[in-house]
């Protein structure tokens, strides 16, 4: 009998997320646990007003960056690596030539420059069409309208391209020459067909997309490919490692939080905001208000809502009017926004009748538009700073309450709601949720997100799991926050949002025509 000291370590499964702030690269082992984890910081251009573009070549560096201090990590070395699953931002646009060279820059989710192909999509094909094509409406985030602003606008561009792929698929593309994708992050270019979980033929002959442009399309969990020679010498990792397809971002987070069947929901606040309910069944939702993708899961979907600046709101926060506090916060050692959140919890419930509409980069869920911006409404005398910082979690919280009620229209059950990301840290935004929600929060006890979830989907599909349920099965719930007394209070501040994201609806429109 071998000592124990003898025994052989499991495998360890690599997860990388090419997201919008940061690339990420994490290892778990067979009882998914992280053994290591790197971030690199990335950033991405805004050459216009409401532009966003990134130069792939920046998602790759830093992934490899972070992949080579994952595999230099002293739990790493000499442990025998089984799988590399992929995830990253999604609705990304990224062209590239015979020579698998870059076009130009991807233009990235929260771009919103396609207004006008999304009007003419819909006055061409009609809204209806698409909705049956896709379960989904075209909204300026997405792939397609990118493909169509660039045919009026770039037709050069789109002469040289050979193919067209999405974030997360252009690391793939470096780490093994493959042009492969999944169906959860094909699901929200509009070039799919959801239900069938196949690119639909009559949307890109809608758009004047040759479909031979398209990557070929697996289930999240199948090995797609293998890392190459130069994917090898570039990250660190094994030549031949099985590549996983991965899973949009979003799908991958699911995965990572364990919301893979129905009557499971998670609130995930990062720089966007997003409401996840998994489905056992396709079902979309009416006239398109909620998104309806392709899980992760085999023979599975979700629904899907999302506010732009969820985070991103208190980052500009952070970066506009709370200096002072950041400098104070560093100097203790603490995060700044922590610090932040202690002078939002000073100021009373409902600011006083301040509001603040997080739609610094437009909005997407429950009103698609674009041309929103964010506002503070009901300033007075009396609004400090605390109370600015308190509107905008009120806010962000208040759009994402509106999500909610959409998926409880569309027949969700929400016994509770998961929390991750960057809002799941303060047990004080915690407990707003699950007032705002009128249902119990719990968060998890791991918090590396969609790239848990791919490092889980790659466990999946080289066996060291059965099935996504059974991985799923190691996520545990911690941080149990039951409504209180605030959910009545609540009631009142978000009916007062509405009243004011509604009434500045007209306007926001009005004033982007007069431009």
């Amino acid at each position: 009998m071998r000592n124990r000291s003898e025994v052989t370590p499991s495998p360890l499964c690599i997860g990388v997320d090419a997201g919008t702030g940061s690339a990420k690269a994490i290892a778990i082992d067979a009882s998914g646990q992280v053994v290591a984890s790197e971030s690199i910081e990335c950033s991405f251009e805004s050459p216009q007003p409401g532009w966003a573009e990134a130069d792939p070549e920046v998602w790759w560096r830093a992934s490899c960056d972070a992949l080579r201090r994952v595999m230099s990590h002293p739990a790493v070395t000499d442990r025998a690596i089984a799988s590399v699953g992929l995830t990253g931002q999604m609705h990304g646009l990224v062209l590239v030539d015979g020579d698998s060279e870059v076009v130009r820059p991807a233009i990235m989710w929260n771009d919103q420059r396609t207004a006008s192909e999304v009007e003419e999509a819909e006055r061409v094909i009609s809204r209806e069409t698409i909705l049956t094509l896709t379960g989904n409406r075209m909204l300026t985030g997405f792939t397609a309208p990118k493909w169509m602003w660039l045919a009026r606008h770039e037709p050069e561009s789109i002469r040289r391209t050979r193919r067209i792929m999405l974030p997360k698929d252009y690391l793939r593309l470096r780490l093994t020459g493959a042009a492969h994708t999944d169906v959860s992050d094909a699901s929200g270019t509009l070039f799919f067909n959801c239900e069938q979980r196949k690119w639909s033929s009559e949307m890109c002959r809608a758009i004047r997309l040759p479909e031979t442009l398209l990557p070929e399309v697996f289930e999240s969990a199948t090995v797609s490919a293998r890392v190459s020679a130069d994917g090898s010498r570039a990250t660190g990792l094994p030549q031949g490692t099985p590549v996983i397809a991965g899973a949009g971002d979003q799908a991958a987070q699911a995965v990572g939080t364990g919301i893979v069947r129905e009557g499971a929901v998670s609130c995930t606040i990062g720089t966007s905001g997003v409401i996840f309910a998994a489905l056992d069944a396709w079902r979309s939702a009416p006239e398109g208000a909620l998104h309806a993708f392709c899980h992760a899961a085999p023979s599975r979907w979700h629904l899907m809502g999302v506010t732009l600046s969820a985070g991103g709101s208190l980052r500009w926060m952070r970066d506009t009017l709370c200096a002072d506090l950041v400098r104070e916060a560093e100097a203790r050692g603490q995060d700044p926004y922590e610090r932040m959140l202690i002078d939002a919890a000073s100021a009373p419930e409902g600011c006083e009748g301040l509001v603040f509409l997080p739609y610094l980069s437009g909005e997407r869920t429950p009103r698609s538009d674009p041309d929103a911006r964010g506002v503070f409404a009901g300033l007075s005398m009396r609004s400090s700073r605390a109370h600015m910082i308190r509107a905008v979690v009120e806010g962000v919280t208040c759009s994402l309450r509106e999500t909610l009620v959409l998926a409880r229209r569309c027949s969700v059950t929400v016994d509770r709601v998961r929390l991750s990301g960057g809002g799941a840290r303060s047990a004080w935004w915690r407990q707003m949720l699950a007032d705002a929600f009128a249902c119990p929060t719990v968060c998890v006890g791991q918090t590396a997100g969609a790239a848990y979830g791919a490092a889980l989907l790659g466990g999946v599909g080289t066996g060291i799991w059965r099935d996504i349920d059974e991985a799923t099965a190691l996520i545990a719930e911690v941080n149990h926050a039951d409504p209180g007394p605030g959910a009545h209070k609540f009631g009142a501040i978000a009916s007062r949002y509405s009243l004011c994201a509604n009434s500045l609806a007209h306007w926001f429109t009005h004033s982007a025509c007069q431009q």
